[in-house]
């Protein structure tokens, strides 16, 4: 783990001065992006259901979830490594991160299976490890232009160059998560071709509420 980082998140309560309740983890943000009912689900309800897909990545993580660095061919990863941003209110850990010759941090984020051709599901992918690259930034004081999801099952990573796009998108992100956790109301199904594939499609119930007209529209679904 890197001294600095270290040193600063056992040294720290909440960033920044934020209260325990207003720091969003970021990997909330992920779960807001792809699903607002399923991040409150998780963040809010403390709802956690498994199915294949969650065993999968629970496993794919598990080889990078414990802290400790390593060099190879003059390139330093340091996995695991604790994050954090004082002036977003944002917490987390990225699964690796290297560090190339003039020290600039490129995050790397580990997915199970192949790489995503795009849709919904990478953007949500994109979002937190944009989040990522803003901790960095804020914790290292210099540029974090770019990083890559790795994709177990493919062993193939996808470059995102993080442009002023997918910052303002991250950072809006960020500002609705917090929302969300904040009020702590469990927002209407989105009903849709996300469901099938979610662990929590037993509890969240999505066709159901549809179905008995409980659900109202849902402004805040990217």
């Amino acid at each position: 783990m890197n001294d600095f980082s270290a040193h600063r998140i056992q040294s720290s309560g909440s960033p920044g001065g934020w209260r325990d309740a207003e720091v969003v983890p970021i990997s909330a943000l992920q779960h807001y992006a792809y699903c607002p009912r399923q991040c409150a689900l998780i963040h809010v309800e403390q709802v956690w259901d498994e199915n294949i897909y969650t065993l999968r990545g629970r496993r794919a993580h598990g080889r990078v979830d414990t802290p400790k660095g390593m060099t190879r061919d003059g390139l330093r990863t340091e996995h695991a490594l604790p994050l954090f941003s004082d002036a977003l209110g944002l917490a987390g850990r990225a699964d690796a991160v290297e560090f190339e010759a003039d020290g600039t941090p490129f995050p790397v984020e580990h997915k199970v299976g192949s790489r995503k051709k795009g849709g919904l599901a990478r953007r949500a992918d994109e979002v937190q490890l944009c989040a990522q690259a803003l901790c960095l930034e804020e914790m290292f004081e210099r540029d974090v232009p770019a990083g890559a999801l790795y994709y177990r099952k493919s062993r193939r990573r996808h470059e995102v160059a993080f442009s002023s796009a997918l910052r303002v998108e991250t950072q809006e992100v960020i500002r609705k998560t917090r929302g969300l956790l904040r009020v702590r109301r469990l927002p209407p199904p989105v009903a849709d071709a996300r469901c099938p594939r979610c662990s929590l499609i037993e509890t969240c119930m999505p066709y159901v509420v549809e179905r008995l007209g409980d659900g109202e529209p849902n402004d805040e679904t990217p």
